[in-house]
């Protein structure tokens, strides 16, 4: 029986890597997108080591660029024709960024990266998702989300060109766009296979090293936090859960939690109009998404 294949952005890191680790101990074939190369490769090493799996590859990607996104996808399609599940891990959400920065595309990064290119990279592998007997795509976001109820997505400046920049809002607008983003793909999939599906993603430990700039405050702030948070492995079970269950078959437009229930998102997001806005205002960053595929 041939393996599944499943791409998980940001995979050299935190629930990415635990996820990529459970998808290969389960037989799956991963691969491992990320941006650099070094810690892509180290972390695939740790991964077949730990999943007990040799099927694990690495995939250099840059979410926030376009000419990266296209031609790691052409890298794959040279090996795979079939994809059966593509999770959108990676996010930008450095909490010590003070002003915004640029992708080389010109695109402020967090909604490059968190809203922009995931939606490009399930459009270029969309006809290898459809070759799948069953084509799944996870997004993730937030369950900051819930603290944020009234929030919506800037549709005049989603990239915070005017006025002051905060990459706490950057980066929970970019992942409400993807929650919205995900009731829209499921709608378009409706009648094929093909699913979608959105996690929630709860408190998780981090790993504060990874943010040197953070005050000495905010470090001792993380670590009481993190003493009630989940760890990495126990927030992958959902990510393979959704990813390789047969439960999940068929299961399509639902926003998960960290205890595998469907949960609500805010009124706003749920909104046919308000997803038909964020969708156009999507379609202007990657153009032909409403009239073609996927």
């Amino acid at each position: 029986m041939a393996k599944k294949v499943c791409m998980i952005t940001g995979g050299n890191s935190g629930i990415g890597r635990a996820a990529a680790t459970r998808l290969a101990s389960q037989g799956a074939e991963v691969i491992v997108a990320c941006r650099n190369l070094d810690r892509g490769e180290e972390a695939v090493s740790s991964i077949r080591h730990d999943g007990g799996s040799s099927a694990v590859s690495l995939l250099v990607m840059d979410l926030s660029s376009k000419h990266s996104i296209e031609s790691a996808c052409d890298a794959f399609k040279l090996h795979h024709n079939t994809l059966d599940c593509l999770i959108h891990n990676a996010a930008d959400f450095d909490v010590s960024r003070r002003a915004p920065q640029y992708s080389d595309d010109g695109i402020e990064t967090v909604w490059a990266t968190n809203h922009i290119g995931p939606v490009l990279l399930t459009r270029q592998l969309g006809s290898e998702l459809a070759r799948s007997e069953q084509g799944r795509v996870i997004t993730v976001a937030s369950q900051g989300l819930t603290v944020h109820p009234f929030l919506k997505v800037r549709l005049d400046d989603p990239e915070f060109r005017e006025g002051p920049f905060s990459v706490e809002k950057a980066y929970y607008q970019s992942k409400l766009a993807q929650v919205m983003y995900t009731y829209w793909l499921a709608e378009r999939y409706r009648g094929t296979p093909m699913t979608a599906n959105c996690i929630r993603v709860a408190n998780v430990r981090i790993d504060v090293n990874h943010y040197p700039n953070l005050s000495p405050l905010a470090k001792r702030l993380y670590a009481v936090k993190s003493r009630f948070a989940l760890t990495p492995e126990q927030m992958a079970e959902v990510y393979a859960w959704l990813a390789l269950s047969p439960e999940c078959l068929g299961q399509s437009g639902g926003y998960f939690d960290e205890k595998r229930r469907r949960v609500s998102s805010s009124r706003y997001s749920r909104d046919p109009a308000n997803i038909r806005r964020v969708i156009e205002l999507t379609e202007r960053y990657v153009p032909g998404l409403l009239a073609g595929s996927a």
